[in-house]
């Protein structure tokens, strides 16, 4: 049996030299002529495209910005295994949609010859390396590499220029309800506001109140933290104290404050007590000994 040749790997750290972006790459490709003008409508974006919204916003300055400049860098393209002399967008389906809507009957692009697994592979670095992705397309990206090119989340930091919990993180988002991944990808939350929801007991009810209220991720959280601290109606154990307005604000405020959740628990009976305050992994920890120092 044949074995199936693996995806080559390291793209993400020489990104940059296999599209030609760097001074040595742009100044041999001008000198071998690598970059060559071709119909516009030669051209058609990658079906794979991680990237499923674009800014309507970026997208006009790009067309600004192209009308006056044209396009300063090529579009890095590859044969169209679908037709005859076509060319399939590999990385700057922004720059071919900004040059179609700036009226370019040509543009620049530079022909590389890859497989649809290296064609996917650099597509999704590229993006989210360089492209303003909301979170949930970001994290799709990043799921997209760890499925079907067994990437690390090492390997994913080190080829996309991001820490490990910063990765960490963000493929958590993919565990949100479809309603709150909705309100990240139409702008109407953040990833600050969605980290906030992941562990909260009702995430969909919070992004709603966050939305018709406005609130910032700081009183999102403060919010998500609030929530888990109130017992479920009926939970609330024998003999067990109800804890006043002020204690309640103040759990609220500390959370806010170390962004992890605090308890605080009085002796009854007594003016002594303890403050318990609960972190979700070795980042969280790492974060709340950095604001407490």
């Amino acid at each position: 049996m044949t074995a199936k040749p693996a995806a080559p790997r390291g793209l993400g750290r020489g990104l940059s030299a296999l599209l030609g972006d760097t001074p040595a790459a742009q100044e041999n490709a001008q000198r071998s002529n690598g970059a060559r003008q071709v119909a516009i409508d030669l051209l058609g974006p990658n079906p794979q495209q991680p990237r499923r919204t674009f800014n309507e916003t970026d997208l006009r300055e790009l067309t600004d910005s192209i009308r006056a400049n044209g396009i300063l860098q090529p579009i890095v393209v590859r044969p169209d295994p679908r037709g005859q002399g076509r060319f399939q967008i590999v990385a700057g389906e922004r720059r071919w949609r900004s040059a179609q809507r700036a009226g370019l009957h040509e543009v620049p692009v530079v022909v590389r010859e890859f497989t649809d697994d290296q064609s996917l592979e650099v597509a999704i670095i590229e993006n989210v390396q360089r492209a303003d992705l909301n979170a949930i397309e970001e994290a799709l990206g990043y799921q997209a590499l760890v499925d079907r090119f067994s990437y690390t989340q090492e390997k994913l930091a080190e080829n996309v220029g991001k820490s490990r919990s910063h990765i960490a993180n963000m493929l958590r988002l993919l565990a949100l309800p479809d309603e709150v991944r909705r309100m990240v990808e139409d702008g109407k939350l953040s990833a600050g506001h969605a980290r906030a929801l992941i562990t909260a007991k009702d995430p969909i009810g919070l992004a709603r109140e966050a939305v018709a209220r406005g609130l910032s991720v700081r009183e999102m959280e403060a919010l998500a933290n609030a929530a888990r601290t109130v017992p479920a109606k009926g939970g609330r154990k024998s003999g067990q104290p109800v804890k006043d307005v002020d204690t309640q604000r103040l759990e609220k405020e500390m959370s806010a404050a170390t962004k992890c959740r605090v308890l605080i628990e009085a002796d009854s009976g007594k003016e002594s007590g303890k403050i318990v305050i609960a972190y979700g992994d070795a980042d969280a920890f790492d974060e709340l000994w950095r604001r407490l120092a």
